[in-house]
């Protein structure tokens, strides 16, 4: 009788079913998708929807920064999602909703905050 070391193979892997040696790698693979779930997307989706708020939430008369750097007031909320701003005196530009920068919208507030702190308490 001649045997096929195929089939020798296939007949000893068979007792040791789903939970036998192919487990570990399946569970490592759920494993580092739950990390890269938690550390990666989940994260970046959060950061994605505070920056959609935050681009909502603007108004006319608020300073904001681009995130090309550029610094100006909101002169005027489109309907079509766009933003008239001024960068100086009677000159205007229109950009996207999406162009302003939070982080760097939030950073230039705080520091004019601290700023207008010291000059009041200086007088």
């Amino acid at each position: 009788m001649h045997f096929n070391p195929v089939m020798l193979q296939a007949a000893g892997a068979a007792p040791g079913g789903l939970f036998g040696q192919g487990a570990g790698p399946l569970f490592l693979m759920v494993g580092m998708f739950v990390v890269m779930y938690f550390f990666m997307i989940r994260p970046q989706a959060k950061r994605a929807k505070e920056q959609k708020k935050f681009a909502d939430s603007m108004n006319s008369g608020e300073q904001i920064v681009t995130t090309a750097g550029i610094h100006g007031r909101i002169n005027k909320a489109n309907d079509d999602g766009t933003l008239q701003i001024e960068i100086s005196r009677s000159t205007f530009m229109t950009i996207e909703r999406s162009a302003v920068s939070m982080e760097m919208t939030m950073a230039f507030r705080k520091k004019a905050d601290a700023a207008a702190g010291v000059t009041t308490a200086a007088k």
